[in-house]
């Protein structure tokens, strides 16, 4: 049983982003799964080998990564092992951890891996001279901004920046902090600043989100499609989007859209509401299918809705799934709108168990809600506790977890067909 254990692990992927606040890639992470909160690998090799090992076998590199980068934690055992050359290098990362030490065979042996196709970062690297053997030919530099003196973070930048490398600011955790790397040199971005923007006054919803949160509102049980037509009436980009999605999701079908009626018939409520939920984001947020927040809201959606089925045995088009798919999308409203979630919850007329779940995490809603937020900040002690309080197996955790990035993955490949 221990041995089975051993196997058994956590994912978490942290976004990276590049200084449009675009994700360019994730830095995958893990944690062995145990009754035991604080049970882990023996080793650092051990993780690494059983991240790449999982990531190319259990998980897919795809399916977790879909096509963006992936940063993996590599070891000094693992470094040196034939197992690296399993990865798809065009899409890896390797992070030479900072525990490692930077002697003659370990640059012959980084400079092996890139003539090979992969890209090479120091992970929590602390800027000396005498690696500038290192820097000539890594393509990225991953400095901790916390662990840095705030003093010393500039020059160390303006040190780094003469040589050919990329730099990456981990743990940035607020927008001031962002605006600082920016301005230092950094080029790219680890942490969750994202989800805490200034907000210097109380913001008022913008048009097109009014509409897309009217529309929201109409599409429940009672639905009546003369309002929903009004509303695409009255607001011809939502008309332009709609008729956009119909094409691509009915793609090779004869019939021909009669007119906008005919277009909402033909997708479906179902449908509807779930394009609706994600275009808020999509539609709101400049950065387009590469928004963090957009990423974040879609994986929170999938994941509850999943979880909601294989607890219940309810069908996906179940009032219950379809709440728990809705709570985690709108959780991350009031970032997109600067706004308070109170108002949010209002105007959307939600019912009290979703109200609960957004407001207070509180009820079945709102556990699964904390859940998907503690997996997001890769905080896997506390994931162990809400799976047990609330009776749900690390293997339905997982299974759904990677149902959610693949769902996640063909949403943007559909978009970008349409």
């Amino acid at each position: 049983m221990g041995q089975e254990q051993d196997l058994r692990f956590f994912i978490g992927r942290q976004p990276i982003l590049d200084l449009k606040q675009e994700i360019v890639g994730y830095e995958l992470l893990f944690r062995a799964a145990s009754h035991h909160t604080t049970a882990q690998f023996e080793s650092q090799a051990q993780a690494s080998a059983s991240v790449i090992a999982n990531a190319l076998s259990e998980f897919g590199f795809h399916e977790v990564l879909g096509d963006k980068f992936g940063f993996l934690n590599i070891s000094a055992g693992v470094l040196h092992s034939e197992m690296l050359e399993l990865l798809p290098c065009e899409q890896s990362v390797l992070e030479i951890l900072e525990n490692i030490d930077l002697d003659d065979n370990v640059r012959l042996r980084c400079q092996q891996l890139k003539s090979q196709g992969f890209q090479i970062a120091l992970d929590d690297h602390i800027y000396s001279p005498d690696h500038s053997s290192f820097y000539k030919f890594v393509d990225i530099v991953k400095v901790d901004i916390m662990a840095t003196d705030p003093e010393e973070l500039p020059r160390i930048a303006a040190e780094l920046r003469k040589y050919p490398v990329k730099l990456l600011a981990e743990r940035v955790e607020t927008v001031e902090q962002f605006e600082l790397c920016v301005k230092y040199g950094f080029e790219l971005f680890q942490g969750y600043f994202f989800e805490r923007p200034v907000v210097l006054g109380r913001k008022r919803i913008d048009p097109s989100g009014l509409a897309m949160m009217k529309l929201l509102k109409q599409l429940n049980i009672d639905w009546d499609i003369n309002e929903v037509e009004e509303t695409f009436r009255e607001n011809p980009t939502l008309t332009f989007n709609l008729l956009k999605l119909v094409n691509s999701v009915m793609f090779g079908m004869r019939e021909k859209i009669k007119n906008l009626r005919h277009a909402i018939m033909m997708l479906g409520i179902n449908h509807l509401r779930r394009w609706v939920q994600l275009a808020l984001f999509a539609g709101k947020d400049e950065r387009g299918l590469n928004s963090p927040l957009l990423e974040m809201a879609a994986v929170r959606g999938r994941l509850m809705e999943l979880l909601t089925i294989q607890r219940t045995g309810l069908p996906r088009t179940s009032d219950l799934v379809e709440a728990a798919f809705m709570t985690g999308i709108l959780s991350l409203l009031d970032v997109l709108f600067e706004t308070e979630m109170e108002e949010i919850v209002i105007s959307l007329n939600l019912s009290d168990e979703v109200a609960a779940a957004l407001l207070r995490r509180e009820g079945n809603l709102g556990q699964l809600l904390l859940l998907t937020e503690k997996l997001e900040k890769t905080d896997f002690t506390a994931v162990q506790d809400i799976l047990e309080q609330n009776d749900i197996s690390f293997e339905q955790l997982l299974t759904a977890q990677l149902d959610a990035f693949n769902w996640r993955n063909s949403i943007v490949q559909d978009q970008r067909r349409s």
